[in-house]
């Protein structure tokens, strides 16, 4: 787990959401949810916050928008993660193909190091987002591959399921949502905001986590990827 902040990393902490959040309420099975993945130039940092809030501004009226979120990774300047949902797949597409989709790609194209990676997740348990309130917000992306499927998988996916609702009842918990990948059902992305680094260290030692990081590691095909995000405005 990265936990070295830096203090490049720490400019640009509002929470960038926008259009009616899908996450308001229970999710639809139908709701369809992308993370992606992209590093640009460290001296390109501006232009990327740039080009997101010109994409987020003109696709948030979009049938079927939800939310649209950037964080850059602590301790790593430039490299940015972009969450968005969407109201099914029929809006994905639509969107995927509509000019501010293709304007956004075409402008990180000259400060990219590496591909645009967007990947699409369906919600296995996903709560309304809190308000953040007084401290300085921070978010973890993880990311929990199971070995093989059947049983172990839907072990898994309880564990996570569980994990998630003892972790919102946390004191300085904003949100804790655990996607499935739409079509490879053993990856699992899990997004957590907390009020402050305090809150997120005393999530990690709670009963709860220790326990579920026990019992979940055998059953894991990779190491627990766990990085930590500021988001960007």
């Amino acid at each position: 787990m990265r936990r070295a902040i830096s203090v490049l990393a720490l400019i640009g902490v509002l929470l960038a959401s926008f259009g009616e959040p899908i996450s308001a309420q229970t999710p639809s099975e139908s709701a369809l949810y992308a993370v992606a993945y992209v590093d640009v130039m460290p001296s390109a940092r501006g232009a990327m916050a740039g080009a997101f809030r010109q994409y987020r501004d003109a696709s948030r009226s979009e049938e079927g928008a939800g939310r649209f979120e950037l964080l850059e990774q602590v301790g790593r300047p430039g490299h940015f993660v972009v969450l968005e949902a969407w109201r099914d797949q029929k809006a994905a597409e639509a969107h995927a193909a509509a000019a501010p989709a293709t304007g956004y790609q075409s402008a990180l194209q000259p400060i990219r190091l590496s591909g645009y990676d967007q990947r699409p997740y369906k919600p296995l348990t996903v709560a309304p987002i809190r308000p953040g309130g007084v401290g300085q917000t921070v978010h973890i992306v993880a990311h929990v591959d199971i070995g093989g499927g059947g049983a172990g998988l839907t072990t898994a996916t309880g564990l996570l399921t569980q994990l998630a609702e003892a972790s919102r009842k946390e004191q300085g918990n904003l949100r804790f949502d655990v996607l499935q990948h739409a079509t490879r059902a053993n990856h699992f992305t899990v997004v957590e905001s907390w009020q402050s680094m305090a809150a997120l260290d005393a999530h990690s030692a709670a009963m709860h986590t220790r326990q579920y990081r026990e019992t979940i590691q055998p059953m894991t095909g990779s190491p627990l990827d766990e990085r930590v995000y500021l988001a960007v405005e």
